[in-house]
């Protein structure tokens, strides 16, 4: 996989990013401006960020696996330590589909009825390929959810959850709370010997 480089990244236009930050070369970003990246983040091949007017926030340590979306008008939050998985569709609008209104962006907005709400993951979320988060969804802190899954309604901290739609199957240990917790440590460290060096 070949990443842009430092200054390639610096000429996308995005609002703010971190360090050791890698983009795909065949990512595509869109509407850059309203991208906030952290650092430590891997956005890998043919993934697509279509940033709407509330932004697309990207925290540290973060990995958006291959062929992932994040599209939509609302904002979408990317807590620390989220793992998007390979295909992961994350929308912020949605089409009415109950046939009462016509559908896509080419049509005007007085002939649709487009939901609009944001989608937040947070931190230690993890979510499993090929599954589609909807509008208005918040993942909280440590949720794991299973791969193909279509996550409709929120989700409780610390839980495994997975299916269509998706629905709780069981706790999930809070031990990464830890493990992040030594990470940060020996990485701070290592970062206060990079530069004192």
């Amino acid at each position: 996989m070949a990443f842009l480089s430092h200054d390639e990244i610096a000429a996308l236009g995005l609002r703010s990013w971190g360090e050791s930050v890698f983009i795909s070369r065949l990512a595509s970003l869109h509407n850059p401006q309203a991208i906030d990246i952290g650092s430590n983040v891997r956005i890998d091949d043919f993934c697509v960020l279509s940033a709407g007017m509330g932004g697309i926030a990207i925290g540290s340590f973060v990995h958006i696996g291959v062929c992932s979306s994040l599209i939509g008008a609302a904002r979408i939050t990317l807590a620390d330590y989220c793992n998007i998985s390979s295909r992961v569709s994350i929308y912020t609008s949605n089409d009415d589909y109950s046939g009462n209104y016509l559908t896509n962006p080419m049509v005007p907005s007085a002939y649709t009825n487009v939901t609009i709400a944001p989608v937040s993951l947070g931190r230690h979320t993890i979510v499993g390929s090929g599954s589609i988060i909807l509008p208005g969804v918040t993942i909280h802190e440590g949720v794991a959810i299973g791969a193909l899954s279509l996550v409709k309604t929120d989700c409780d901290a610390f839980t495994v959850c997975g299916g269509v739609p998706a629905r709780r199957l069981r706790e999930r240990s809070r031990r990464i709370l830890e493990l992040e917790a030594a990470h940060r440590t020996q990485w701070l460290m290592a970062m206060k010997t990079m530069t004192s060096g």
